[in-house]
Order: C-alpha cells, then structure tokens, then sequence
C-alpha cells in the first residue's frame, strides 16, 4: 500500500474511533481521500437508534443537524489534532454535513498546505 493510502487508512480507522468514543457510537465505514489541500472523509451509517427515530419528521432532521454542529464546533479541536497528527500538517478549516436520509456524515479537512503532493512517490 502507497504511503498515501495508508494514511487515509489510519485516518478512516481514526475518525471511526473518534465517533464511538465521542458519539456512542461508530459509523459502520469510512472513507478517507487526500486530494491537493483537503482530506475528505465520508462515514457511513452514523445516526444513532435516537437519530433515525427523530430524522422521520422536518423537525427532527432539523434537530439532529443543529446538534451535529454543536458537537463539531465543541470537537474540533480533537479533531484537528487527530488529523495533525497523523499527516503532520496544520488543519486551517473543518466543514461537515450529515445525511438524515443516508445516515452518512461528510467531513473536509482543508489543511495548510497541499497534503497530497508530500506523498508523491
């Protein structure tokens, strides 16, 4: 495996821990890809048995992406410093999405430089 897919591997491995440590629970699959200066990473099947229950009503979708971003904007400093860590790069800026439909959460690392280049081999 290239250094730059074992990167995204232990990243993927990483914020799965990071979810069930912090969330209660883990998504059941992760995706990391370095592209240039972000790192996106796609977790799949995140919402908890409370979650699916409240995502069947406007309302309730609305709830689980308000609290979502409350959970991000307390987290991201764990986060950055996950990300830091494994590829030695500063993270200049985090933006997530989750799915209600899919139960699938979108994270974009943009970080302080173009991480991909630095694992060209």
């Amino acid at each position: 495996m290239s250094l730059k897919g074992n990167l995204e591997m232990k990243i993927s491995n990483a914020l799965m821990h990071f979810e069930k440590e912090e969330i209660g629970r883990g998504a059941e699959e992760a995706m990391a890809h370095i592209f240039k200066d972000m790192i996106i990473v796609r977790l799949k099947k995140v919402l908890t048995p409370a979650e699916k229950r409240l995502a069947q009503s406007p309302e309730g979708r609305k709830t689980i992406k308000e609290f979502r971003y409350m959970l991000e904007d307390v987290l991201r400093s764990k986060l950055e410093a996950i990300i830091e860590d494994i590829v030695k790069v500063k993270v200049v800026s985090i933006h997530c999405d989750i799915s209600t439909k899919t139960g699938e959460y979108l994270m974009v690392f943009v970080m302080e430089k173009d991480v991909e280049s630095l694992f060209k081999e």
